[in-house]
Order: C-alpha cells, then structure tokens, then sequence
C-alpha cells in the first residue's frame, strides 16, 4: 500500500470540496468504496454507516458551508456515543447498545460539517485486550490499542481523521505501530461529555491523521484554538532530546533507531536543550507506577456498573485491574490523589511553557498480534502529567515496521507540539 493510492487527507478534501472540483459525495463514495475492499481483512471497524453518511453529505452539497471540516469524513472509536450508532465500548455487555445522542465531541465534528462515517474498533473498556483489528502496514503485529481501529483505518487510508482516546498510551502507541500521526492534546482541552471513561483524571480525546497539518487542522475545527503551521527551514522552538526513566523498557530495534534518530536530528543544526530541568526529572521517578495505580483505582470506579450486572462478560485482565483498584486503601488513594496535584503542579511551575522534547512513542515496533497492544511505558507520565504529546512516523526496525517519535510540551503548549512535530515531518521523514 503506498501514499499515492489513498484517498485524500482531511485538508486536502476540504481544499476541493471549496474549489468546487469535489462533492461531499463524491468524497464519502471513495471512502465506502476503500472500506468495502479492505475491511474484510483489518476488521477495523464496529459499523460503517454507508446510508447515514452518503444522506449527510447529500445534505451538504445542497446546503451552505457548514464549517471548517465541510464535507470531511470522520470515523468514531466506539468509545463515543454517535446518536443512532451501536455504542459497546468493545464489550459483549453492551453488545445490543444504540446511542440515543451524540458525544460532545461527535456533537462538536458534526457542527463543523464532518460526515461521521461509522463506528471504530475498540479494545474492551480501552483496556489492554487485544481487539479484532490487523494492522495494515505491519502484518502480523498489533494495531496497539485502546484505539485499534482508529489507527488502523486511517493508516489504510479508510478515513482521513479519527477520533481516539488516550488515558495511559492509546493514541500515541497505535499511532506509533500503525505509522500514522497521533496527538494527545493538553489533558481536557477537548471536552468527553458521551465518551466512555475508563480513568477520569486521565481520559483524554486526541486525533489520527496520516499527517500533522490534518490533525491540526482537525483540532481547531473542534477547539478553535489557531494551530499555524508554517514552513520552517529552522526547528519552530529549541528541544530537548529525553530518553525517560522508560528508557530500561526500549528494545533492540528501538535503541538503534533512537541512536541513528539523535544523529540525525543533531545533524540538522538544530537547537537542543541538555537536559529537561533536572529537579523536574527528579520528581517523576514514581510517576509510571503512579499512574497504575490511579488509574486502577478509578476503572474500578468507572466500570463499577458493569462489574456487578456482568462480571463474567470482563476479559480476565480487566476484572483484575478492576480487583486491584478496589483493593488499594483509602490512606493511600488520598496520597496518590495529592502526589498527582503536585506533580502536574511541578510541571506547570518547573518547565518554561514553551518546553518541547523528543522521547520514544513506543518501546519498539508492533508486538506480535497474538502477544497484547503494546507496553504504554514510554506514554504513562505525560498523560499522568496531561501534557500534549504527539507521535510522529519517523523510525523503523530493520524490517521496515514503524516506529513513532514522541513530541511532548508543557501544558497548553499544543502549538509547539505540533508545530515542532510538523517540522520534524519535514526534514527527517524517510531519513
């Protein structure tokens, strides 16, 4: 599968659809058709809702602009209410579940002229089972999860934008083994309201794309926050290079590519940073199983419900995460509720707001598909920490399987995020 017979991305149809040289229909129509061929075998999708969308964007080319994403087709991971939708968060408990509304921000793509092509595969509760979909670009290996399906489609060009989710890594590692682009914004910038929790504190909704402009632009159609995104012979911001306390996690094929990837960027001229400040680095030597723990605690808290009408439809793993949070004491669940307030207190107070670094998105490339979805270990502290984070396909293994970079920032730093992992795209892709 190359770049040149996919469909269009998310800028590029909407460019059309204005110049009058495409219809909505006409762009949805290549979508179904995609789907039709490739979803026997990735087993991304939940539900396509071909009527639905080929209605909305009939509707849209009869009618005024709609919005910024005019005629854009979305897919949703099953996680999001979609009114009239299946809604099973990837469990056999809700297998019979409609949505009877939209998620907020279904409600908000919606709003802005986005054509919601179908629902996306999700692991069970955006736990660690594997789900049912193939990765596209790396036979054999995980997709990664929560967001399996997201991921994969657009990586097979099924979709240009999809929603996902991330409470430990689960838009930064599918991101990474799919070899698309995948971006945690600032923790709640995008309002969850319909999306199905898993760790409140932590949840957050980020997008795929097959590029950093089209995630951008997907992001201010759904915030309005301005994400320019120039072309810059030089680096937007300096940064710094962090191999993170995870590092005793990466494997063989990532510690030759993060060396050859330093070199590379070295060689570029462009500004780094030593080190992150070392009393802030300090602080986080807790934070990965910190954020285990929190976030046992809080699935225990949010699947509550669906512990008691039907423990035996819960995957094994998940009844004893659920097991393992209901267990941790009072006494310590208040510690760790202030060691989070004090950490994310300390990444507000210790890092300039316009800090950017590299670090891995993933401990290599895709795991087998049978083994799991990947270890989040390279993920846990920024989404403990909220911090926007964006993956970017820049590395491989010596079989060619990709490997993402990690562009983290200091909270609200969105634009750099994406401005720097832009930039990277630029001038390192393909190296």
């Amino acid at each position: 599968m190359t770049a040149q017979d996919r469909p269009l991305g998310a800028l590029a149809t909407r460019t059309e659809i204005a110049a009058g040289r495409l219809t909505a229909t006409e762009a949805t129509e290549a979508l179904i058709a995609r789907i039709s061929d490739l979803e026997p075998e990735l087993r991304a999708w939940v539900h396509v809702d071909a009527e639905g969308a080929r209605a909305d964007a009939a509707a849209l080319d009869a009618g005024p602009n709609r919005g910024p994403l005019h005629g854009v087709a979305l897919g949703v991971k099953d996680l999001f209410a979609a009114a009239g939708l299946p809604w099973r968060s990837g469990s056999p408990i809700w297998k019979d579940r409609i949505a009877g509304f939209d998620a907020a921000p279904v409600a908000l793509a919606r709003r802005a002229g986005a054509i919601v092509l179908g629902k996306t595969v999700t692991t069970e509760f955006a736990g660690y089972k594997p789900s049912q979909t193939r990765n596209p670009v790396a036979p054999g290996r995980t997709p990664g999860g929560s967001s399996s399906g997201s991921a994969a489609a657009v990586a097979a060009g099924m979709v240009p934008l999809a929603f996902g989710t991330q409470t430990s890594g689960s838009v930064i590692r599918p991101a990474s083994f799919c070899g698309v682009v995948g971006f945690k914004p600032s923790f709640d910038l995008i309002e969850p309201y319909g999306v199905t929790a898993l760790a409140r504190s932590f949840d957050t909704v980020g997008l795929f794309a097959r590029d950093v402009p089209d995630v951008a632009f997907g992001i201010e159609a759904l915030t309005g926050l301005a994400l320019p995104l120039p072309t810059l012979a030089q680096a937007p911001c300096p940064m710094t290079l962090f191999r993170s306390a995870a590092w005793s996690k990466a494997e063989p094929d990532l510690l030759r590519a993060w060396d050859a990837f330093e070199a590379d960027l070295i060689a570029t001229g462009a500004q780094l940073h030593d080190t992150l400040p070392p009393s802030f680095v300090r602080a986080l030597d807790p934070v990965l199983e910190l954020h285990a723990r929190i976030m046992a605690v809080e699935a225990s808290e949010a699947l509550a419900y669906e512990a008691e009408i039907a423990p035996d439809l819960l995957s094994a793993g998940l009844r004893a995460q659920i097991e393992e949070g209901r267990a941790v004491p009072p006494a310590q669940r208040h510690a760790d509720r202030l060691a989070l307030t004090r950490l994310r207190a300390r990444a507000v107070s210790d890092l300039d707001p316009s800090a950017v670094w590299l670090t891995p998105s993933s401990c290599g490339a895709a795991p087998d598909f049978d083994a799991s979805t990947g270890d989040p270990a390279f993920n846990r502290t920024w989404s403990l920490l909220g911090l926007p984070s964006c993956s970017v396909p820049l590395l491989s293994d010596d079989a060619g399987r990709p490997i993402g970079v990690q562009v983290v920032g200091a909270m609200g730093n969105d634009h750099g995020v994406l401005a720097t992992a832009n930039w990277l795209m630029q001038r390192l892709a393909g190296l």
